[in-house]
C-alpha cells in the first residue's frame, strides 16, 4: 500500500535507517518455481468465522496517524481508523460467506470528517516465504476509496528498508490507470514491491524508494467491475523470485508479465500482514473531502488469508519475536566491559554518519579496547550527527530503571544532544549544554562519561520494548559549532541498575493486577479507553488480549494457573489525555 503507516515515510530521516513462541515450518526442498509451483500443505490460516475479531491474531488501529507521529500515515490520508469500523459478518451478496468487514464511513473524530478499518499482524504473526492467499471482495471505490491487502517486513529498519510487499490494491490516481486501459476504477487492480535501492537515491526521493510497478505492468483490468464480488489474490514467494497473481472466475492471470525477481534481502525475511480500507490521500485523485466520490459507507470484506506451502517451502512465526534483554548490562558499543550481551558493529548492528558534508572518519584512540567511533568535524556551522543501530529490534524494558553510560572525548566548547530511537520513528533527546557537566559528563575536552537515567533518555513516548537506534549523537541545533575539531565515543552500556519494583497488586496507577483466586490473574487498568494486556506464563507462547471496558477500568483474567507460576505481563492502553497509547514496562508476578 502506497506511503503508508511507518512503513511510509516520505521524508525518510537518514538517522533512522527472533525467538518464536511458536514456528510452522515446511521442509525445503531444492528446488522452487513460482510459475509452476506445486502448492503443499496450509501452514496458517484465518477464516474470520467468529463471533469477532480474534484479537490474538489482529491488532486494529486507532488514530489518523498522529499518534505514531505520522498524521495521514505518510500520505495526507483522511480517515480515522477505528476499531468500530471493523467487524465479523454474514456477506450480503454471497449466502453462506462469513468475513471480516472493513467498512470506510462519513463520520467525523476529531479533524478527520471520514473513518475506516484497519488490522495488521505484527508482533502476533509473520510469514516467510509460500503461498499467501486472500480471497476478498471491495466496495464501489470510486475517486476516493483505497483497499489494501499487503505485508510490512519485521526488520526494525525503517521504510522502504525493511521491505514492502502489496498483494493488490486499488483507487489508484486516473493517471496511473491510463495505461491499461481500465474504463473505471473498479476494473483496475495492481500489485506492487518496495525495497531500498541505491539507484532510487535521486533528488526528489530522498527515502530511496524503488517500486517494482514503476513504469512497469503491474495489474489486472477484468471484463466485471470488482465491486462487491469476490476474488482471489496470490502471491508466491521464495528466496529467489515472486509473482502475484488473481483468481477471478477461476481463471488465474498474474499481475506483471513475469515473475520479480527477489532483489534485496529485506525481501528474504518475515513479514506481518495489514489489511485496510483508507480514504483519500496522495495515493489517489482525492486529496481533499470533496473530492471523495466513492459511495459511503462503503465495505471491504475479507473472506479469508491463507499461507500455504509452496515447493516445499514455507513458514509461519507465531508470537513477539522479540525477547526481552536479560536485566544486568547490555553493551551498545564496548570491548572490555563485561555484560550479560552486547551488540557487535558490522554483526548485529551498524554504525551510521549521518552528515558526511561535515564529517568524515577521525583518528582519536580508544579509550578501551581495541574500536572507537572516531570522527573529524570539518565544515563549521554545519549541523553533525551519527549512532549505532541495532539490525533487530532491541527489548530493553528491564532497564526502565537504570542509566545509559557512555565515554566521549569532545571539546567542551561544543554543545550537543545524546538520543535513542524506537521502531515506531518516536525519538527522545538529552542535551548536553557547552562548558557544563551535566549528567556527570565533565566538559574538559578529555575522556569522560556522561550517566543518563534511562527515565531521562526515554521520556513517554519511546517504547522500551522496541528500541532501534540504541545510541544516537547529534549537533545542537541551536548551538552549532564555529570551528573544526575531533571526537570521539566508546565504552556505551546500557545498565539495567537494581532490581526490579514488584508489580502493583492494588489500584495505585493506572494498571495493576490482583489474584482473585489460586488458578487465576487479573489484569486491571482504568485508563478509560481501550487496553491491551500481554503476557507470558513460565516462558511459554505470548497471548495478546484486547481487555473489557465496563466504565472507565478494563479488566481480563487469565486462568488455568497454579501456585509458583511466574507471569510477566505489560499494557498497551490509549492516554486519553496525551492523545497517544503508552506501552507499560513489563513486569513479573508469581502465583501465590
Amino acid at each position: 500500500m502506497d506511503n503508508q503507516n511507518q512503513k511510509r515515510h516520505p521524508n525518510w530521516k537518514a538517522f533512522q535507517s527472533l525467538a518464536a513462541a511458536l514456528l510452522l515450518a515446511a521442509g525445503t526442498q531444492a528446488a522452487a518455481s513460482v510459475t509452476s509451483p506445486v502448492i503443499g500443505q496450509l501452514l496458517w490460516s484465518e477464516e474470520f468465522n467468529g463471533a469477532s475479531l480474534n484479537t490474538g491474531v489482529w491488532t486494529a488501529s486507532d488514530g489518523n496517524g498522529c499518534q505514531i507521529n505520522l498524521c495521514g500515515y505518510g500520505n495526507a490520508e483522511l480517515q480515522y481508523y477505528s476499531p468500530n469500523n471493523l467487524s465479523i459478518v454474514n456477506v450480503p451478496f454471497e449466502s453462506g460467506t462469513r468475513a471480516l468487514a472493513i467498512q470506510a464511513r462519513s463520520q467525523t473524530v476529531g479533524s478527520n470528517v471520514f473513518t475506516s478499518g484497519k488490522v495488521d499482524t505484527k508482533g502476533k504473526v509473520q510469514v516467510q516465504y509460500g503461498m499467501i492467499e486472500v480471497r476478498m471482495a471491495t466496495p464501489n471505490i470510486a475517486s476516493g476509496l483505497w483497499p489494501a491487502a499487503w505485508m510490512l517486513g519485521v526488520s526494525p529498519q525503517t521504510w522502504p528498508r525493511n521491505g514492502e510487499i502489496d498483494i493488490m490494491e486499488m483507487g489508484h490516481k486516473a493517471s496511473v490507470r491510463a495505461a491499461s486501459g481500465a474504463p473505471s476504477a473498479n476494473h483496475f487492480t495492481g500489485s506492487n514491491v518496495i525495497t531500498w535501492q541505491q539507484a532510487a537515491c535521486v533528488p526528489g526521493n530522498e527515502s530511496c524508494a524503488a517500486s517494482t510497478a514503476w513504469q512497469t505492468k503491474n495489474w489486472y483490468v477484468p471484463a466485471t467491475s470488482l465491486a462487491n464480488r469476490f476474488v482471489t489474490y496470490r502471491l508466491y514467494w521464495d528466496e529467489s523470485q515472486m509473482r502475484f497473481t488473481v483468481v477471478d472466475n477461476g481463471v488465474e492471470r498474474s499481475m506483471y508479465d513475469a515473475p520479480l525477481p527477489v532483489n534485496s534481502t529485506a525481501l528474504q525475511a518475515p513479514f506481518y500482514l495489514l489489511l485496510n480500507l483508507a480514504v483519500g490521500g496522495n495515493f489517489t485523485d482525492a486529496a481533499t473531502p470533496g473530492q471523495v466520490s466513492a459511495p459511503l459507507p462503503g465495505t471491504m470484506y475479507v473472506d479469508y488469508v491463507r499461507v500455504y506451502q509452496l515447493d516445499g517451502k514455507g513458514q509461519v512465526k507465531l508470537g513477539n519475536q522479540t525477547v526481552p534483554e536479560v536485566a544486568g548490562k547490555f553493551g551498545v558499543f564496548t570491548d572490555t566491559t563485561t555484560v550479560n550481551s552486547k551488540l557487535v558493529a558490522g554483526t548485529s548492528s551498524d554504525i551510521f554518519l549521518w552528515n558526511a558534508a561535515s564529517s568524515g572518519a577521525g583518528n582519536t584512540a580508544p579509550y578501551e579496547g581495541s574500536n572507537v567511533i572516531a570522527w573529524n568535524y570539518t565544515a563549521p556551522g554545519q549541523w553533525f550527527g551519527g549512532g549505532v543501530q541495532a539490525r533487530q529490534a532491541r527489548d530493553l524494558s528491564n532497564y526502565r530503571n537504570g542509566t545509559m553510560r557512555f565515554r566521549i572525548k569532545i571539546p567542551a566548547n561544543v554543545s550537543f544532544n545524546i538520543g535513542v530511537g524506537d521502531t515506531y520513528t518516536n525519538q527522545n533527546w538529552v542535551n548536553f549544554p557547552a562548558n557544563t557537566t551535566t549528567h556527570g559528563l565533565v566538559r574538559n575536552g578529555e575522556w569522560a562519561q556522561g550517566s543518563i537515567p534511562v527515565s531521562t533518555l526515554l521520556r513517554s513516548k519511546v517504547a522500551a520494548q522496541s528500541l532501534l537506534d540504541v545510541f544516537m549523537i547529534s549537533s545542537d541545533a541551536n548551538r552549532l559549532p564555529t570551528s573544526t575539531f575531533q571526537f570521539a565515543i566508546d565504552d556505551i552500556v546500557w545498565d539495567a541498575g537494581g532490581t526490579t519494583t514488584p508489580p502493583p497488586t492494588s489500584p495505585t496507577g493506572p494498571t495493576w493486577v490482583s489474584q482473585p483466586t489460586a488458578t487465576t490473574l487479573q489484569f486491571n487498568t482504568n485508563t478509560g479507553s481501550w487496553a491491551d494486556v500481554h503476557y507470558i506464563v513460565n516462558n511459554g507462547a505470548q497471548q495478546n488480549v484486547r481487555m473489557r471496558l465496563d466504565g472507565s477500568t478494563n479488566t481480563t483474567i487469565a486462568g488455568g494457573l497454579k501456585i509458583g507460576d511466574v507471569v510477566r505481563y505489560n499494557f498497551t492502553y490509549w492516554d486519553t489525555a496525551r492523545n497517544y497509547a503508552v506501552d507499560t514496562a513489563w513486569q513479573s508476578y508469581t502465583m501465590k
